[in-house]
């Protein structure tokens, strides 16, 4: 059974579903406001792995990822080009979904959105106000950290800890008890979009849409909460509190997947220093990215460079090369069944890793020795075996969301051999070598296109 690090214990923990056979997964999704960059695709494309991995291993998984359609920043935005908010949030979302799908991340079994919630978060806030965890002022109504059991589970720090360090970076008003105290509603300003409340008109602070979403449709005691490690706190532990300040079971395990650096600081939009998904989608193959995610290990930190999806860009080939391969082989072969030990061996080895806290660097690695032992045994004649193994491999990588790409003409391994060699001479400013291996690459049929991420080759 897979086990994975829970965030709240700190301990690689199996996963236990409240309903067996069935996962109910809740995921932080977009926040609309410009455009998804590389980081935004990072957490997608580890959540749909975990998604396709789950029911690889036979469960039923309710997806669930939201997408936040108010917010301050969709606000300014719109204040800023004079839009409609509503426009901008639609404008964005749009490109959210585009970019999913460019990437291979299937949809969502549901994608809620805050505004078609407003309602039942008024009515979580009534309840905690008279529950006496929240409170009201005359900018809105506030969540008493100090009536809730256990906060900072997530980031593992008592309240004094974290009192101890909100005072340089939390705002602080006369309305507010505490530094740690959040909004749960905000009253009506000028030229904002309001709803009505008992509270007076406004709008939802931003941690209360999950904690009604997730509830509303995974049910207490739901199976597994993720998202970046940059929403553990405040976002995230604030979730939690509104659920146990009213006594209600949230959700049995936490994950969180590291966050794509650049230059070692946290890739964001408010820093500037991003590079947005469509930019990367438009100059490599969405699979680079996918296995570049995959090798890195989800709770690692990942630095998104040209060097790397090249090389990343050339071992894609390579899983390419072997469905081109096996194909033309099996047309030949009529023997059978196949001989399936090592194959059987490596989807074991591969289930293994998987299991062992979602490793998908060690898992990928298996699947490319798959690899080149598949090519080995083809090589030797051992027609059954190879393809029995090169298939295994293939399937297990499907399961990651790394199919071959059919319909198009694939280059094989002495192609890509030259390729790497290539792009390693001009990397040199070798030219000469790199145009005397150009030659070679067109003198097999393909020609050679040269981009910002190495040497490409079509026919």
């Amino acid at each position: 059974m897979l086990r994975l690090h829970d965030t709240a214990t700190g301990r690689v923990d199996e996963l236990v579903t409240r309903d067996p056979g069935r996962v109910g997964l809740y995921v932080c999704g977009s926040t609309v406001y410009g455009p998804p960059h590389v980081g935004h695709g990072r957490f997608a494309l580890v959540y749909d792995v975990l998604r396709r991995y789950l029911r690889h291993r036979g469960l039923r998984v309710h997806f669930v990822s939201n997408v936040t359609d108010l917010d301050d920043k969709i606000l300014d935005r719109a204040r800023a080009e004079r839009r409609d908010w509503r426009d901008v949030a639609t404008e964005w979302e749009e490109q959210w979904w585009a970019a999913l799908d460019r990437m291979g991340v299937e949809p969502p079994d549901d994608d809620p959105h805050a505004t078609a919630y407003i309602p039942e978060m008024v009515e979580l806030i009534g309840e905690l106000v008279r529950a006496g965890a929240a409170y009201e002022t005359p900018d809105g109504v506030y969540l008493e950290v100090d009536r809730v059991p256990g906060y900072g589970l997530l980031v593992h720090q008592d309240l004094s800890s974290l009192l101890a360090g909100a005072g340089a970076r939390v705002a602080v008003t006369e309305e507010k008890r505490s530094p740690l105290d959040f909004a749960l509603w905000k009253k009506a300003k000028p030229g904002e979009p309001t709803w009505p409340s008992p509270f007076g008109e406004g709008r939802p602070g931003w941690h209360t849409e999950c904690v009604v979403m997730s509830l509303a449709l995974l049910g207490e005691d739901f199976d597994l909460h993720g998202g970046g490690q940059d929403l553990m706190f405040p976002h995230h532990e604030n979730e939690r509190a509104q659920a146990v300040a009213l006594g209600r079971r949230f959700t049995r395990h936490w994950v969180h997947n590291g966050l794509v650096t650049v230059g070692g600081e946290k890739m964001s939009k408010s820093l500037g220093n991003f590079t947005t998904l469509a930019e990367l989608l438009e100059e490599n193959d969405a699979r680079a990215l996918r296995l570049l995610v995959v090798q890195s290990g989800y709770r690692s930190p990942l630095e998104v460079t040209h060097d790397l999806l090249q090389g990343a860009a050339i071992a894609v080939g390579r899983i390419d090369a072997l469905s081109r391969r096996l194909a033309g082989v099996a047309r030949d072969v009529r023997s059978a069944p196949f001989s399936a030990v090592e194959a059987d061996a490596l989807t074991q080895r591969f289930e293994e890793r998987m299991d062992d806290d979602l490793d998908t660097s060690r898992a990928v690695a298996a699947l490319f020795e798959g690899i080149r032992r598949a090519n080995a045994l083809l090589d030797a004649g051992d027609a059954d075996a190879g393809i029995a193994l090169g298939r295994a491999a293939l399937a297990c990588f499907a399961v990651l969301g790394l199919e071959p790409r059919e319909g198009e003409a694939v280059p094989d391994e002495r192609v890509l051999d030259l390729m790497e060699r290539r792009d390693a001479a001009r990397e040199a400013r070798d030219f000469a070598a790199a145009d005397a291996l150009r030659g070679e690459i067109e003198s097999l049929g393909w020609k050679v296109e040269d981009t910002r991420t190495g040497t490409r080759v079509h026919r």
